[in-house]
C-alpha cells in the first residue's frame, strides 16, 4: 500500500481486499435515489456503495447531480465486512488533494504496469512470473512505478535491493526510457564545533566553504542548515543519485579542509 499523509489513509493496493480508511480508485457503475454502486479498480469487478450521506458535502438532493455512469472517483472505505462481501464507501471523506494524489498514483502505477508487460514480453516472461516480479517490486520500493522511478535514477537500484537477473538490464532500459524521475533528496549531518577565537565566523566558514564545493554542478542544490550547536543539517537535491552522492562527498570533503585552518572537531554522517 501506498502511504498517504492525510489522517493515515493509503490507497489500497491492487488486487488486495481493502481495509478501512484505505483510498479506492472506483468507476460509478450504476446510481440511484439511495446512493451508488462503484466497482473497485483491481478487485476482479467487485463493487461498493456509498450512500447519498457520503456523495458530497453538505446536503446531497439528487444524487445524480453529483454523480454519472462511467465517472472515476476515489473514495475511502468507511465500512468493511469481507464475510458478507459489502464495502461502503464514502467520497466526500476525500479531500481534493487526496483525490488528485490519489488519482496520480492510480495512473503512474497504470502506466508502470504497461512498461512491465512490455518488458516482460522481452525477457520471455510467463504471466504469472510477470505477477510475482511486479508484486516483489513493489513490496520492496511501495509501489510499481516507484520502483521503475529507482531505477530510472540508479541503474543499480533493484540490485541494492536485493534483486537478480539478466532482466533487470531490461527493466533499467525501458525505466530510462519513459520514466522521468524526481529528483534525489539526500540529508546528512555535520558536527561542527570550533574552540579557537574564531568561534562562529571559522563554523560559518566551514559551511560556507561547504555549500559553495558544488558550484558548477548542474540541477545540484546543497543548504547546510541550524539545528542546535554544534549540529547542522545538510539537504542535497539532485536530478539523480550518482549526482547528489558527488554533491555530499564533495561537501564533505570541503567541509574537512576548511576545518584544518581551525582548532575543533568535525565529523559527518548520512541520515
Amino acid at each position: 500500500m501506498k502511504p498517504s499523509s492525510e489522517g493515515g489513509s493509503t490507497l489500497a493496493r491492487k488486487e488486495s481486499w481493502p481495509e478501512e480508511g484505505d483510498l479506492l480508485v472506483c468507476v460509478v457503475k450504476s446510481v440511484s435515489d439511495k446512493g451508488a454502486y462503484l466497482e473497485i479498480d483491481g478487485m476482479d469487478g467487485a463493487e461498493g456503495f456509498v450512500f447519498i450521506g457520503e456523495v458530497a458535502a453538505g446536503w446531497v438532493k439528487s444524487v445524480r447531480s453529483h454523480l454519472r455512469e462511467g465517472q472515476r472517483v476515489v473514495a475511502k472505505a468507511i465500512g468493511v465486512k469481507r464475510d458478507r462481501g459489502r464495502i461502503d464507501l464514502s467520497i466526500k471523506s476525500v479531500s481534493e488533494e487526496r483525490r488528485r494524489d490519489a488519482l496520480q498514483f492510480w495512473k503512474n502505477e497504470q502506466r508502470a504496469g504497461q512498461i512491465m508487460k512490455v518488458a516482460s514480453d522481452r525477457v520471455g516472461w510467463s504471466e504469472d512470473e510477470l505477477d510475482s516480479t511486479s508484486d516483489e517490486l513493489v513490496d520492496a520500493f511501495g509501489s510499481l512505478y516507484g520502483a521503475l522511478e529507482e531505477a530510472a535514477a540508479d541503474s543499480s537500484a533493484l540490485e541494492k535491493a536485493g534483486f537478480k537477473g539478466k532482466w533487470i538490464a531490461t527493466i533499467v532500459e525501458l525505466a530510462v526510457e519513459n520514466i522521468v524521475p524526481e529528483s534525489v533528496h539526500l540529508k546528512g549531518n555535520f558536527h561542527v564545533e570550533i574552540w579557537s577565537s574564531e568561534g562562529v565566523a571559522g563554523i560559518q566558514d566551514v559551511l560556507e566553504k561547504a555549500e559553495s564545493s558544488i558550484d558548477g554542478m548542474d540541477e545540484v542544490v546543497l543548504t547546510c542548515h541550524y539545528d542546535g550547536a554544534p549540529n547542522y543539517r545538510v539537504e542535497v537535491e539532485g536530478p539523480d543519485y550518482d549526482s547528489a552522492e558527488s554533491a555530499w562527498n564533495a561537501c564533505v570533503q570541503a567541509a574537512e579542509s576548511a576545518m584544518e585552518a581551525y582548532d575543533g572537531n568535525f565529523s559527518a554522517e548520512r541520515v
